[in-house]
């Protein structure tokens, strides 16, 4: 499915030659014969015309194969009538369509495609779907592998000052983002056919950042430094990533839950509505989880667990990375990179202010931040960035064509 987005969009051919070679003798082979037989004994001339004419009658008069012609690629390819269902479903097919086409609805469309296909004697193995790929438990123990360093480097800056600190943290930053990589590696979390954009990475590095550094900057910025160190928020980074385990299983049990129904449904609305319990049942689980997971590392570490800002970013990630992993890399790359911004401008506002004449640009901030704490400014940024990617996603996941089987490898 990863070649989808080079087909075009379903719909009749214009003529029966509007194809390469390898399509028109797959799409015209019946009607040549016909051709050859009805100009048999005739001018050659006219028996190819007459051909031709033939060959566009069965056309039009078998609208189904004229959209096989058009979507050759994606018949030849897929391995079973769902991948079909889904590739149409991804370029505007709708259960009203298939209508026109003389099927109750996508799947029965599809059944039918892929019964026509002309296969090998061979047949192709069968990929497995990211979210099933659980039988190894490879990406279940490498899920927990930023946690596990993440709360290795918190105890190291605990046992070290000065410079030793230093070295430990770049140390431990570094181990983290490579532990992290391996995760996203293989799993449901996974995206096998599509990059992640560098733009993406970079919003998320800074978004972890500045749930690291960015309240206890903001504070000393309002009070008039900062003058020295300011506090970490080790806490809040901790949960985040040892969350990152229980946003793979998530990941998973949705991926797997969804393909279910994806098997048991007979249209595109029943699937969605059936599929979006489940996309808002997982989300849910996770935040419960990461929720734990702040009490616990708040308690051990004795830090504000701060709940809201912390949840919302994790929430961020997770719906981000969910669509990333199907394909969706647009939406997360916007929605991040604004969220990011927002925060470089209220920090960056705080500052400013203190220039001659410009002490207005601090207002906004120092309001809220007097009225709710310097974690209101995460917590709003990354709640409302959280609140447009679950409505996306909403729409987006909760579609056949984003549990299409992939071909690349795991």
């Amino acid at each position: 499915m990863s070649g989808l987005g080079e087909l075009d969009r379903p719909g009749t051919p214009g003529s029966s030659g509007a194809g390469d070679a390898r399509s028109q003798e797959w799409l015209a082979g019946e009607g040549t014969e016909t051709g050859a037989g009805a100009g048999a004994g005739a001018d050659p001339g006219t028996g190819a015309g007459a051909g031709r004419k033939v060959s566009a009658r069965r056309g039009a008069a078998d609208p189904v194969k004229a959209l096989m012609h058009r979507h050759r690629e994606l018949c030849e390819r897929a391995v079973d009538p769902l991948e079909i269902a889904a590739g149409l479903e991804a370029h505007g097919v709708t259960d009203r369509t298939a209508a026109r086409f003389r099927h109750r609805d996508v799947f029965s469309l599809a059944e039918e495609m892929y019964a026509r296909v002309p296969r090998d004697a061979e047949p192709v193995p069968k990929p497995v779907a990211a979210g099933q790929r659980a039988e190894g438990g490879a990406w279940a123990v490498l899920a927990l592998l930023p946690g596990t360093l993440c709360a290795a480097t918190v105890v190291g800056l605990r046992l070290t000052e000065g410079r030793p600190r230093l070295a430990v943290a770049a140390a431990g930053a570094l181990a983290v983002a490579i532990g992290l990589r391996a995760a996203l590696g293989r799993g449901p979390l996974h995206a096998p056919s599509h990059h992640t954009p560098g733009a993406t990475r970079a919003w998320t590095c800074w978004l972890l950042a500045y749930a690291l550094l960015g309240d206890g900057l903001l504070s000393a910025g309002l009070e008039g430094g900062p003058d020295g160190p300011w506090p970490l928020a080790t806490a809040p980074v901790l949960a985040l990533a040892l969350a990152c385990a229980p946003a793979a299983w998530c990941a998973h049990l949705f991926a797997v839950r969804a393909r279910r129904r994806l098997t048991a449904s007979r249209g595109l609305e029943e699937f969605a509505a059936s599929a979006k319990p489940l996309l808002l049942g997982a989300f849910a689980l996770f935040l419960c989880s990461l929720g734990a997971l702040l009490a616990l590392c708040a308690a051990l570490l004795d830090e504000s667990a701060d709940y809201p800002g912390a949840v919302a970013l994790g929430a961020l990630l997770l719906l981000a990375r969910l669509l990333i992993a199907r394909g969706f890399t647009h939406a997360p790359a916007v929605v991040l990179g604004v969220a990011a911004a927002a925060e470089a401008t209220a920090l960056a506002a705080v500052f400013a202010g203190r220039l001659p004449g410009c002490s207005f640009l601090a207002i906004p901030v120092d309001t809220v931040v007097g009225a709710w704490g310097p974690g209101a400014v995460p917590t709003l940024v990354c709640g409302a960035a959280a609140l447009s990617l679950l409505i996306h996603a909403t729409r987006t996941l909760t579609r056949a064509s984003a549990h299409a089987l992939p071909t690349g490898p795991p």
